[in-house]
């Protein structure tokens, strides 16, 4: 067998790590705080490693799932890192959300050590991962894609080779382009029917039978009435990724004015520190 270790047990690291193990592997975990990694054990059981090093050491598939590109390039890249001691053709798949630059970065990084990397963002939030109704777009090689894809599976509902390194990382700023937008859209959609004197949950419960629906529709219209945001994908997690999208475009000559305008009211949000909230809080602007 495999052996499998996952670095990274926040909110979507813990239950993807947990997953895996529940399909019947023994999974090796490592997290920069500790105490997390122990609870980790406590719920799904695996072994908690003490270093990188040491995952490097005994591991031939590593999944990450960090916050930003300075986690990544420090975990896999820097001194003492994955690519210093991982074994030859072993792989590493990086769920985190990243530039697609970072990610050929660390493709080129890897095969030097002849290592592969696969860039594998996810979609589906807290709730999917608690699921295991991921869906993952992911970039690289084909065989060391087809490799883990059965471990991918553990948690997600779908997942899809896009192309050559850096195709999962763009496939996840179009999935984000889009989904900033449904967002305000929704937000102003209910800010204008509580205006209108309408109910709100009475409009959504008829909108939503036909061509407005939208899976944040269906699973925030409730809460985001009711002004409930202290769960999901944060403010702030949506502002990085918009960035990214934004300087990607920049790079490409397009002009996103939703996700700018979008990215101007998440910053509003983030500077009344609201950025922990999740992405619905949005109707919050229209509130003040």
């Amino acid at each position: 067998m495999k052996v499998i270790a996952f670095i990274g047990l926040g909110v979507m690291g813990f239950n993807m790590a947990g997953h895996i193990q529940n399909s019947g592997n023994e999974v090796f975990v490592y997290n920069r705080t500790k105490s997390k990694a122990v609870n980790w054990q406590k719920s799904f059981g695996g072994k908690v490693l003490g270093s990188i090093s040491e995952v490097a050491e005994i591991s031939d598939i590593v999944f990450l799932c960090l916050g930003r590109d300075e986690d990544v390039r420090e975990v896999v890249a820097k001194e003492k890192g994955l690519l210093d001691s991982m074994k030859t053709n072993s792989i590493i798949v990086d769920h985190t959300t990243t530039s697609a630059d970072l990610a050929k970065e660390m493709f080129l990084f890897s095969k030097e050590k002849e290592i592969h990397f696969i860039d594998a963002p996810v979609s589906g939030g807290e709730v999917g991962a608690k699921k295991g109704l991921l869906t993952v777009m992911a970039g690289g090689e084909s065989s060391p894609y087809r490799e883990v894809e059965p471990f991918i599976m553990s948690y997600s509902k779908h997942s899809q080779l896009m192309g050559k390194t850096g195709s999962g990382q763009l496939t996840k700023m179009v999935n984000q382009i889009c989904l900033a937008g449904l967002i305000q859209a929704l937000a102003e959609g209910l800010n204008f029917s509580e205006r209108a004197g309408l109910n709100g949950l009475d409009v959504i419960n008829v909108i939503s039978k036909g061509a407005a629906q939208s899976w944040q529709m269906d699973n925030r219209f409730k809460t985001m009435v009711q002004g409930q945001f202290d769960f999901g994908f944060a403010v702030d997690l949506m502002i990085k990724d918009l960035k990214i999208a934004l300087k990607e475009s920049g790079n490409a000559s397009l002009d996103l004015n939703i996700a700018k305008a979008v990215l101007k009211n998440y910053t509003i949000l983030s500077e009344d520190d609201d950025g922990n909230l999740d992405t619905s809080s949005l109707i919050k602007n229209f509130n003040t």
